[in-house]
């Protein structure tokens, strides 16, 4: 509860005074870590150990110097001052707040970092439950507080040792503040059933099926803030990698982990990751669903082992000084045979077969004349005749040169192909003229299928743990490509089956999995849509029950927002629209206009003729943004104004998957302007 008016005053005072204690120690911090570079220049260390130290030192100065302004910290538990539950807590005081603030290494720290085991009381903690905590307090901040102690406006009490539990007037308003530039942190108000994911272990594969609004790609996101608190070395090592569907989408998330203070992840598209080259060519449907098709994997790997040779050699003959060094036919294709079984990468079994030719040309060479030195072995393993064998029994190849053979020749994909694809998915694969891998004209698909031998032939390196979001819309191909890059690393893997809206979009999430390597993951499952109000999620749901997917349905505990469904005559659709804008104009937050691709440039200009500023896909600047509806997934307006949605369904085969997605990105208000008949 909040306090009364004296004591809220009182309370108010000493916490702004802890706030600018805070802020002073922040600032002590940041001068700190500034002069801790410059004196590290001067360590006495390796050239190796002074690399290290100062590669971590610049780093952490980056990091402070770069954290961005704001309120140093948004809660407090105080805990009872007896009782097991307390433990070593009992009679503690803590704030709580995006990163740890001391005054001193050694000191009782002024800020907790909301990662810390510390805090999890702070979200988990209930009257039935209170995790050894007396009084957990929220503080409220004015918006778009920058940071100044007189921003922080209000607080409210729970009494939870006294079984005291309310619903927070301050979570709500700031889960439902308006949307106004990229997507923040929440870690402020993060949930129960959010907290339970953001902290599962490292090891732990996460997979979370989503509802709109539900949180799922803040959760991913602050689960990787909590594992680079929690496993620092580690995952700085081998890096923490979030995978989203569009550059629009990184853009709306970029800020989110630097405000939780860390600088250092990679955020990117798979598209960016796995691209040897520039899409320049193009698929048609079938075709590119075949190379995406999970059998495309079986493909590839026909073709390319189907270069090695095991007989390709008569034999082996070395000259060593006035000795012939020999390996008979037999030999050598025992040697081949034998790496294949053992199923190496492609390039380790080139290398595998070269060693244990030269180890049987070593042991020839011993038997006449004695031990041989190392420089004698690698001037073997260079040896012309070696090389040339080599390149008989185990070609040595490039992923281009594999895939352009397969395609741009009818005979090899129907050798390859024989038992996988049938005549008419095979002419669909070829090439409509053969041409050479360095004059091929990639497509987005075969980019995968690059991805795929470039796996084959090497095991990259990976990641220590990657976030892939909207993974419903990913391919088998494309799963395998994300699975490659996590090999030896866990996943965390957010989306919604109902927002799949690629031809190859998964229909369950235990399949996803399964070609991400995981099939034993956990599937959570999250429903309450704390960013949807309960009207648009009603109408969401209507539409939900059409789709060819079995999740549950979105739940809204939020009674406000608005929605209005705007029937209107088939000429006069654009002047609807710039009136429902021009009415969204008049409340704070922001504005998205989304329409089916073919119909956004009519609706820009008709927004532009009647003196509304609207910016488009990737362009800062006014509050509208007019959107086609192919990329807003994962994006959040306050206010959408849906044009047409009977031709939003009707433009692609998923069209009414994508109809599901444009409906749930209101988060305030949702217009829905249609001249025909609504499709739900």
């Amino acid at each position: 509860m909040t306090p009364p008016r004296p004591a809220l005053q009182r309370a108010l005072a000493e916490e702004r005074a802890h706030h600018v204690r805070c802020r002073a120690a922040l600032a002590a911090m940041a001068d700190g870590a500034r002069e801790r570079v410059v004196v590290g220049v001067d360590v006495s260390a390796s050239g190796a150990d002074a690399e290290v130290l100062g590669r971590a030192l610049r780093t952490r100065d980056r990091e402070m110097r770069e954290l961005p302004e704001g309120p140093l910290f948004f809660g407090r538990l105080d805990f009872a001052p007896g009782g097991a539950a307390a433990g070593e807590h009992a009679g503690q005081c803590y704030h709580l707040g995006r990163l740890r603030i001391t005054e001193d290494p050694g000191a009782p720290p002024l800020v907790v970092d909301w990662r810390a085991p510390v805090a999890r009381a702070f979200y988990q903690a209930s009257a039935s439950d209170p995790h050894g905590v007396a009084i957990r307090r929220r503080f409220g901040w004015a918006p778009g507080a920058r940071g100044d102690a007189a921003d922080l406006t209000g607080l409210e009490d729970e009494h939870l040792a006294r079984g005291e539990s309310r619903a927070s007037d301050i979570v709500a308003r700031e889960i439902e503040r308006p949307r106004v530039g990229p997507m923040r942190d929440i870690a402020a108000t993060i949930q129960p059933e959010q907290d339970d994911l953001v902290r599962a272990a490292l090891s732990d594969t996460v997979c979370v099926q989503g509802a709109p609004g539900t949180g799922k790609t803040a959760v991913g996101l602050h689960r990787a803030a909590y594992l680079l608190y929690t496993h620092p070395r580690r995952l700085t090592r081998a890096g923490l990698l979030v995978l989203g569907p569009n550059p629009a989408f990184l853009a709306h998330i970029a800020e989110v982990l630097p405000a939780l203070g860390e600088s250092g992840v990679r955020q990117s598209t798979l598209a960016a990751e796995i691209a040897r080259h520039p899409v320049t060519g193009t698929d048609d449907d079938r075709a590119a669903a075949l190379k995406h098709d999970a059998r495309a994997a079986e493909l590839l790997r026909r073709t390319l082992y189907a270069r090695v040779r095991a007989d390709a050699a008569a034999g082996l003959v070395v000259p060593d000084g006035s000795a012939r060094l020999r390996v008979p036919a037999e030999t050598l294709a025992e040697i081949v045979v034998g790496v294949l079984a053992e199923e190496p990468p492609y390039a380790v079994g080139r290398e595998r077969v070269r060693a244990r030719i030269v180890r049987h040309l070593r042991r020839e060479a011993e038997r006449r004349g004695g031990p041989r030195t190392a420089a004698w072995t690698r001037r073997v393993e260079r040896a012309r005749p070696v090389g040339a064998c080599l390149d008989a029994l185990w070609p040595r190849v490039r992923p281009e040169e594999v895939v352009a053979a397969l395609l741009g020749d009818a005979d090899e994909l129907a050798c390859a192909a024989e038992g996988l694809y049938d005549a008419g998915e095979r002419q669909a694969l070829l090439w409509a003229a053969p041409r050479s891998w360095r004059t091929a004209r990639w497509s987005a698909a075969d980019q995968v299928l690059l991805d795929e031998v470039a796996g084959f032939l090497e095991h990259p390196a990976g990641y220590g743990h990657v976030v892939v979001d909207e993974a419903q819309d990913l391919s088998p191909m494309e799963c395998r490509a994300v699975a490659r890059r996590s090999a030896h690393g866990s996943l965390t893997v957010l989306g919604d089956l109902a927002q799949g809206t690629t031809p190859w979009a998964a229909r369950s999430w235990e399949a996803a999995l399964g070609h991400l390597g995981r099939p034993g993951a956990a599937v959570t499952a999250l429903t309450n849509g704390y960013r949807v109000p309960a009207a648009v999620a009603a109408l969401a749901g209507r539409l939900l029950a059409r789709l060819d997917v079995d999740v549950p349905a979105p739940r809204s505990p939020r009674a406000d927002g608005e929605l209005r469904l705007l029937p209107v005559a088939p000429g006069a659709l654009r002047e609807a629209v710039v009136e429902a804008v021009r009415r969204a104009l008049g409340r704070d937050g922001s504005v998205g206009v989304i329409a089916a691709d073919a119909a956004v440039p009519a609706l820009r200009a008709a927004l532009a003729a009647a003196g509304v500023a609207a910016t488009g896909p990737g362009e800062p600047g006014a509050r509208v943004a007019v959107m086609p509806a192919s990329l807003v997934k994962g994006l959040e307006y306050d206010h959408v104004v849906a044009v047409e949605p009977a031709a939003i369904a009707e433009a692609e085969a998923r069209g009414p998957h994508r109809l599901y997605v444009v409906l749930t990105r209101a988060v305030s208000r949702l217009d829905v302007v249609h001249a025909r008949p609504l499709p739900f």
